[in-house]
C-alpha cells in the first residue's frame, strides 16, 4: 500500500514540476535488446555452415542447395508467421505476443542444440521462424502506440540498429564458439541470452503508454495528443469497433503499400542472400582463414549500425522516407557490383560489406513510412503483411544463391542476381519518392 501511495505521489510531483516521464525511451531500450537477441538467434547458422564437421554430421557436405535450405525453411516459416500470426497482435497486444514468441524461440534453440540429423535441425529452424515471425511485427506496434509521428524515424532507427549490432557481435562470438567448442554451443549460448529479453518484456513493458504505471500525465498527454492530431487528419475513428476487413482495407487497397512491400522484398533478397552465404564466399571463393572470415563477415553489420542510425535522423529531418530508401538501394548495387568484379580480396570484401551494410539504411525508413500509412488498430497486421511477404521473397534467396553456385561453379552469378534485385528496388522506391512520401 505504501509503495502504491509513493508511486502516486511521484506522478503528482512530476506533473506539477513540469517534468514528463520518459518511459517511451526505456521501452525503446528493451526493443533494442529484444531485436538484438532475436537476430543473434538466427545468424549462427551462417557460421556453422562453414564448418566441415557440422556439414558432415548433417550429411550435407558439398550440397549447396541443402545448405541454403537451412535458411530458406526458417525464412519460409518466418514469412508465413508474419502474415498469419501478426493479426493476433492487434487483439492480444504486443507484450503478450512477444512473450509467446520468445518462448517458441527458446524451444527451437534447445532443439537445434541437440539435433542429430538434418531433418531435426530443419524442424528446429521452422519453429524458430514461427517464433520470430510472430515477434517482429510487434516492434512496429510498439513504435506506433508509444511514439509521436515526429519521433518515429529515430525510434525505428534505434531498434533496427539492433539487427546490425547483433550480427556484428554474433559472428566473431559464434566463430570462436565453433572453433573452441562445437557448433552445438552456438545454440545453447543463444538460448541463455534469449532469457534476458523474455524477462524484460514481461516485467517492464505495456501495450500502450496509458497501461504503463510509470508513465506520468505529462508524457501521456504529449504522446496521445500528437498521435491524435495525425489520426484526426487521416479521419481515423478509434472508438468504433470494426470487422477485420474494415481494419485492413485502408492499406490492402493502397497501391503505395504494395510498392513498399515489393521494395522491401528486394532488400530482403539482398540481405538474406548475403547473410547466408557471405561467410562461405569469403572463406571459399576469396580464400580467407577462419580468423579473417570472422571479422570480415562482421564488417557489413558495422556498416549497418552506422547507416541504420543515420536513416531515422535523415527521414525525420527531411520529413520524407522514400528518398532514403532509393539512396540505400542504389548504393548497395554499387558496392556489391564492384565487390564482385575487383581482384583484390580485401577490397572485394569491404565493398560487398559496404553494399550489405548500406541497404539497411532503407529498413527504418520503410517502417516509418508504413507507420504513417496505417492506423494503430491495424498496424500489427500491416507490419506482418509487409514483413512476411518481403521475407517470403528473401526466403528464396539462399536457395537461389546456392543454385547459381551449383549451375556456374562460382559465386559471381549469384552476386549479380542480388545487384539486379537492388536495381528493381531502386525503381520501385523511385516511384514512391516521386509521390513525395
Amino acid at each position: 500500500m505504501t509503495a502504491k501511495v509513493s508511486e502516486e505521489l511521484k506522478i503528482v510531483e512530476e506533473t506539477t514540476t513540469g517534468k514528463p516521464s520518459r518511459q517511451r525511451f526505456h521501452l525503446l531500450v528493451i526493443m533494442l535488446i529484444g531485436i538484438t537477441v532475436l537476430y543473434l538467434d538466427r545468424v549462427n547458422i551462417s557460421i556453422i555452415v562453414a564448418d566441415e564437421k557440422f556439414l558432415t554430421q548433417m550429411g550435407i557436405l558439398g550440397d549447396p542447395v541443402k545448405i541454403g535450405l537451412l535458411m530458406t525453411t526458417f525464412l519460409g516459416a518466418y514469412a508465413i508467421a508474419n502474415v498469419v500470426l501478426a493479426p493476433l497482435g492487434d487483439y492480444l497486444g504486443p507484450r503478450k505476443s512477444m512473450v509467446m514468441a520468445y518462448i517458441l524461440i527458446c524451444i527451437s534453440l534447445f532443439l537445434g542444440g541437440i539435433s542429430g540429423s538434418f531433418a531435426m535441425l530443419i524442424a528446429a529452424r521452422i519453429i524458430l521462424g514461427i517464433g520470430e515471425g510472430f515477434y517482429y511485427p510487434m516492434q512496429n506496434t510498439f513504435v506506433r502506440n508509444w511514439f509521436p509521428p515526429k519521433e518515429r524515424g529515430r525510434a525505428n532507427s534505434t531498434w533496427v540498429v539492433g539487427q546490425s549490432l547483433s550480427q556484428a557481435v554474433a559472428i566473431p562470438i559464434f566463430t570462436f564458439l565453433v572453433v573452441t567448442f562445437s557448433w552445438q554451443s552456438t545454440f545453447f549460448f543463444a538460448l541463455i541470452v534469449s532469457l534476458i529479453p523474455l524477462s524484460l518484456i514481461w516485467f517492464y513493458t505495456a501495450d500502450t503508454p496509458r497501461k504503463h504505471k510509470k508513465v506520468n500525465e505529462l508524457e501521456l498527454k504529449y504522446i496521445e495528443e500528437e498521435i491524435a492530431k495525425v489520426e484526426q487528419d487521416q479521419n481515423v475513428n478509434t472508438s468504433v469497433k470494426e470487422s477485420f476487413w474494415e481494419r485492413v482495407k485502408p492499406f490492402i487497397l493502397n497501391y503505395q503499400f504494395w510498392l513498399l512491400v515489393f521494395t522491401f522484398g528486394t532488400i530482403s533478397i539482398i540481405g538474406w542472400g548475403l547473410a547466408t552465404w557471405l561467410p562461405s564466399y569469403l572463406k571459399q571463393a576469396r580464400g580467407f582463414s577462419w580468423a579473417e572470415m570472422g571479422w570480415l563477415a562482421a564488417l557489413p553489420f558495422l556498416f549497418g549500425i552506422l547507416f541504420s542510425a543515420s536513416s531515422g535522423f535523415l527521414s525525420d529531418k527531411i520529413g520524407r522516407s522514400a528518398p532514403v530508401i532509393l539512396l540505400a538501394e542504389l548504393l548497395c548495387c554499387v558496392g556489391v557490383y564492384f565487390g564482385t568484379i575487383v581482384e583484390n580480396n580485401y577490397l572485394a570484401a569491404v565493398l560487398i560489406a559496404f553494399g550489405q551494410g548500406v541497404v539497411t539504411m532503407a529498413v527504418p525508413a520503410i517502417f516509418t513510412l508504413l507507420q504513417s500509412m496505417v492506423p494503430s488498430k491495424a498496424i500489427s497486421t500491416a507490419a506482418g503483411t509487409l514483413n512476411g511477404i518481403a521475407v517470403g521473397f528473401g526466403a528464396l534467396s539462399p536457395v537461389l544463391f546456392g543454385f547459381f553456385i551449383s549451375l556456374t561453379g562460382n559465386y559471381s552469378s549469384a552476386l549479380y542476381f542480388l545487384v539486379g534485385a537492388g536495381l528493381l528496388g531502386a525503381i520501385l522506391a523511385g516511384v514512391l519518392a516521386m509521390k513525395k512520401l
